[in-house]
Order: structure tokens, then C-alpha cells, then sequence
């Protein structure tokens, strides 16, 4: 029976990592290739690898705070453009086999090989990112997105001039839409209806780049804001980057998403116009396995980071995010209301 439980806040916090901005890399760490000593926790991007300055660099993040505690070896190895789910089952075996543990796979994509790979290696704690996969000895990490965006829309309903906003999606899934219609509930249930979201999805599938192109980003902001957006939440991974460009360029805001993009340096030119981000704590839920793996009692079945843990949240390091009149007092209403039960947010 599949096992489900919501993290304590002493295992999980938005604010628990420092998100230091990285550039794309290889493999960190090593082995000794025997397969006999634990070598500590070891991470598998997803599409637009470290550097993205959001969901997979908050995973790096956690990777970074286990590697710093617990003082073992960690190996951190990029996607390759194109790669099959066998090129993912190939790695994750690679990791288990060489004696990391655990073995995290960032993002849903990870969820077929995952599930192949985990039966073989009973010994090896397997996480994944953003997907559910059965298993004695699988962790599934899991958020409330659609909670997060919600407060995003409630900041967006508050912030437009234009009564008219946006949202781009990377890929038009299921996940993805989790983050739509929180983000339409948000600005529906605070603007009575008055404010128009602007909707697009930037491909049908991430092979065709919706979470690494931010030229597509950028293409798909623009657009919105020639139709008089003047705030664009996007939910887009690395093609984000170009939505918040575009956004700064015509001088109106940008929402960002899964870490604190305001204070990202790769972002820093256009911090300005970074109203807030809608907070997905990867980098928490990362470390909290290693943790659990470390303490010798290793999670497993799924595990929830919602509201209620902290698990997810929205920044609040821009200034402006204070100055607007009625912001700030409304997203704390909001908190306190899907917190207590008086709102349910919409996942679809």
C-alpha cells in the first residue's frame, strides 16, 4: 500500500536554502566504483540541467547543504539533449551501482526508468521529483503547486493596472496545469472575476523544448504583453529566463517560479520587474531524503510539500512586493484560508 504523509517543518522550509546562482556543468564527485560504501547523495537533472536558475538548480541547492552537513561524496550528472528513457535507466543504475544512496531522479520524466531501475537495487533509497513511483524503497516528492500559484495570482490581481495578466506554461501536461489553475483561481477569487488571464503553453511536449528554450519564453511574453498584460507569471523552467526578459524589457512585472528568481545573479539586471516567485522547495525536499537516508530511517511512498509545511510559498525580497497597496495583506488572507480549509485550491 502506497504511503503518504506531508513532511514536519523542521524537515522542510522555502526559506531553508540559499539558492546560489551556478553555470552548467558536468559530474560533480566521484567513486570508488565498488559499490560497497555509501558515497552519499547523488542528483539526476532534468531538461535545462544546472544553471536554470530555478527548479534544478534548487535541487543542486539541497545537494549542496547534504553535501556541506554530512560531509560525504555527491555526484550531480546532466541530461544529454535527446536522450531516451533507457539513457535514464542506464544512469540511475550507474549511481546505485557505484554506491550512491540516495539516488534522485529531478522531474517527472525520470518516472518510467525509475520505476525499472529501483526493484534492482532494494539497498538504494530512490527519490523523484514531481512524479509518483511505487516502490519498497522509492520516495515520491511531491508539491502543491496549484497552492504556491494561487498566491501568485492573488499578488498578479493586485498588481495589474491593465486588468489583464498572463501565464506561460513550459509543456502542456498535467503538471503544468496545476500551476494554471491555482494562478486563475488566485486572480479570479481576488479581482471578483474583473481581471483576463492570458494563457499559452510554450510546445505539447518537452522534447520540443518548452522547459530549455527561452527564446520561446521570450516570443510567448511578448505577445501577451502586446495584448496588455502588465504581469506574466511563467511556469516554464529554463524558457522562464526569457519570459522574465521580455517582461523587463517592456517595463512590467514577471512572477517567477520554483526558486527565489529575484535573487538570482544570473537575473539580476532584471530584478526590478521580478514582482515575486512562486516557491517550490526542491532544494528542501532533496536534503530532507538524504537526511532521512543519513539518520539510517530513509523515507519512502509519497511525501507532500504543501502550504501547511512550508513546502511551497511565494518570495517576498522585491520591495515593491511591499508597496503595492492591499498585496501583501491579501496573499497572508489567502494563506490563512487554504492553511484552515476555507479555500481549495484547483489542480486542472
Amino acid at each position: 500500500m502506497r504511503r503518504i504523509s506531508k513532511l514536519t517543518r523542521v524537515a522542510v522550509g522555502v526559506a531553508s536554502l540559499a539558492l546560489a546562482a551556478t553555470a552548467c556543468g558536468g559530474t560533480s564527485g566521484g567513486s570508488n566504483g565498488d559499490g560497497d560504501k555509501n558515497l552519499g547523495l547523488a542528483i539526476a537533472y532534468d531538461i535545462g540541467g544546472k544553471g536554470d536558475q530555478s527548479f534544478n538548480d534548487a535541487a543542486y541547492a539541497g545537494l549542496q547543504k547534504a553535501k556541506g552537513e554530512f560531509g560525504y561524496t555527491t555526484a550531480d550528472i546532466e541530461p544529454t539533449e535527446g536522450e531516451t528513457d533507457a539513457d535514464k535507466e542506464q544512469r540511475l543504475a550507474s549511481l546505485a551501482k557505484q554506491g550512491y544512496n540516495p539516488v534522485i531522479g529531478v522531474g517527472f520524466a525520470y518516472g518510467p526508468a525509475m520505476e525499472a531501475v529501483a526493484k534492482d537495487y532494494p539497498d538504494t533509497t530512490f527519490g523523484i521529483v514531481d512524479s509518483v513511483v511505487e516502490g519498497d524503497n522509492v520516495a515520491s516528492l511531491v508539491f502543491a503547486e496549484e497552492q504556491a500559484s494561487y498566491l501568485a495570482g492573488v499578488a498578479a490581481a493586485k498588481a495589474t493596472k491593465t486588468n489583464t495578466v498572463g501565464f506561460v506554461g513550459g509543456v502542456d501536461i498535467p503538471l503544468i496545469h496545476k500551476f494554471e489553475a491555482g494562478y486563475k483561481q488566485g486572480v479570479e477569487d481576488t479581482s471578483g472575476g474583473k481581471v483576463k488571464v492570458i494563457s499559452q503553453y510554450l510546445t505539447q511536449t518537452a522534447e520540443e523544448g518548452g522547459f530549455s528554450s527561452p527564446d520561446k519564453g521570450k516570443a510567448a511574453a511578448e505577445g501577451q504583453i502586446e495584448k496588455k498584460a502588465d504581469v506574466v507569471y511563467q511556469a516554464a523552467g529554463l524558457s522562464g529566463q526569457g519570459v522574465i526578459e521580455a517582461a523587463a524589457k517592456a517595463k512590467v512585472f514577471a512572477i517567477g517560479v520554483d526558486s527565489d528568481q529575484y535573487q538570482q545573479e544570473a537575473l539580476a539586471s532584471y530584478k526590478e520587474y521580478i514582482l515575486t516567485s512562486a516557491l517550490k522547495d526542491v532544494g528542501g525536499a532533496v536534503y530532507a531524503l538524504a537526511k532521512s537516508v543519513e539518520d539510517g530511517k530513509p523515507l519512502a511512498g509519497t511525501q507532500t510539500f504543501d502550504l501547511e509545511v512550508n513546502g511551497v510559498g511565494l518570495a517576498e525580497s522585491n520591495p515593491q512586493y511591499a508597496k503595492i497597496a492591499g498585496l501583501k495583506d491579501a496573499v497572508e488572507k489567502a494563506k490563512e484560508g487554504i492553511t484552515g480549509g476555507q479555500i481549495e485550491v484547483r489542480t486542472e
